[in-house]
């Protein structure tokens, strides 16, 4: 797409930061419309930018000359803030879907069952992408894709229908019935002056646990971010055979384990208490960190591929439906949209050490045996071991809120 748009690999490089950080960054900003409209327009509203951001990424290079700043450049950046915007409104729309149309024994499996289905979705590009870019170009695939959310928005508008809704909920069990009717009534009742006052007297920034867990788990998420910053490098430059010919293999594997694995152990820990879940879940996700510390070897890879998948499907899907449930009636979106902004922040911090690292620990040109990849590491395990450890000494203190998860 670089030779389409005349960019070169720095200006390319931000563009892809402006997308992935922005989408998490609008979060913040744009997690209440889903409060404020519902989830079906919210759903609706988040694919329509998202269907004209990708329309205009793709027909951007036949508006105008390539460059810094031209024409074309211009649309793609237009392109990538309706994507932006999307994004912004679409994840925490999802989650509030789940705890909206779940009852408290299929919460935790819903929750895992959309963040398995979010991670099949972060797969199969790399399944599509191939074949159609062979056939028809990188704009062949970028069509597919406006294709592919312009169906996305008709099926939301069918099935989910108001009538759908109204049926979920007549499904769900009498409490979860009694509970939306009251809420309904309730909001009803509200002037203009006490939904705000209501929103701004609950709005989670006040909540000091709830932002200390959040930004607590900044350590265990640098490895996510490391997916993309370190570990193709890492397979590319420290291997030879067959994990740098197929290094592509190796990166995308987690999100199809996770699709597997995050289903299979939601129903083998349901009942299990969240917080304990955290704890063990962020521990067994930075633990195979230290696998890596003993060398580059496939079986190591492997080990530390499937451990950390392991953990994070313990704790990410459970960590999801906590800030879900933990939020007042109504604030849902608010509070995933905050819930996320830790995750800007990690993307932000890792992406300004890991290229250091890459280039002192496990640089270009050099052979593998010259490196010291084993050090880099070690560094990056006592980084994710943070979190669970700050997890268990600060428990006695987040039993309040967790306890008010259970209200």
């Amino acid at each position: 797409f670089n030779n389409f748009i005349k960019l070169n690999d720095i200006v390319a490089g931000r563009m892809v930061g402006v997308l992935t950080a922005g989408i998490t960054l609008s979060m913040l900003f744009l997690g209440a419309t889903v409060d404020w409209i519902g989830v079906r327009r919210a759903l609706l509203i988040a694919l329509s930018f998202m269907l004209i951001g990708r329309l205009f990424l793709t027909i951007a290079p036949h508006m105008g000359p390539g460059g810094l700043w031209a024409a074309a450049h211009r649309w793609a950046m237009a392109g990538i803030m309706g994507i932006i915007l999307g994004y912004g409104i679409y994840q925490p729309a999802c989650y509030t879907a789940v705890k909206k149309f779940t009852t408290p024994k299929t919460a935790a499996m819903g929750y895992a069952m959309l963040y398995a289905i979010m991670n099949l979705g972060g797969f199969l590009p790399g399944l599509i992408s191939p074949p159609i870019r062979k056939s028809y170009g990188i704009l062949g695939v970028y069509w597919v894709y406006v294709g592919l959310t312009a169906l996305e928005i008709i099926l939301v508008a069918l099935i989910l229908s108001k009538k759908t809704v109204e049926l979920a909920i007549t499904n769900a069990s009498a409490k979860t019935q009694e509970k939306i009717k009251a809420e309904k009534d309730l909001e009803a009742q509200k002037s203009i002056k006490e939904k705000i006052k209501y929103y701004v007297s609950n709005f989670p920034i006040k909540d000091l646990r709830f932002m200390f867990f959040i930004f607590i788990l900044i350590p265990v998420q640098t490895l996510f971010a490391h997916n993309w910053l370190t570990l193709p490098q890492y397979f590319s430059r420290a291997f030879t055979g067959i994990v740098s010919n197929n290094f592509e293999f190796f990166v995308n594997f987690n999100p199809l384990l996770i699709f597997i694995l995050a289903p299979m152990v939601a129903a083998l820990t349901s009942k299990r208490d969240t917080y304990k879940m955290m704890i063990a879940g962020t521990f067994v996700m930075a633990s195979p960190t230290f696998l890596l510390a003993l060398g580059p070897t496939i079986y190591n890879v492997f080990g530390y591929l499937i451990i950390m998948t392991i953990g994070e499907a313990m704790w990410q899907p459970r960590f999801l439906q906590w800030i879900a449930e933990i939020a007042p009636k109504n604030m849902t979106g608010i509070y995933m949209g905050i819930g996320q902004f830790p995750w800007f922040l990690t993307k932000v911090i890792t992406s300004l050490y890991s290229g250091w690292f890459l280039m002192k620990y496990c640089p270009a040109g050099v052979s593998p045996g010259q490196m010291n990849t084993e050090t880099m590491w070690f560094i990056y395990g006592l980084i994710a071991i943070i979190s669970p450890i700050a997890l268990w000494l600060s428990r006695g203190w987040m039993k309040g809120s967790m306890e008010r998860k259970e209200e």
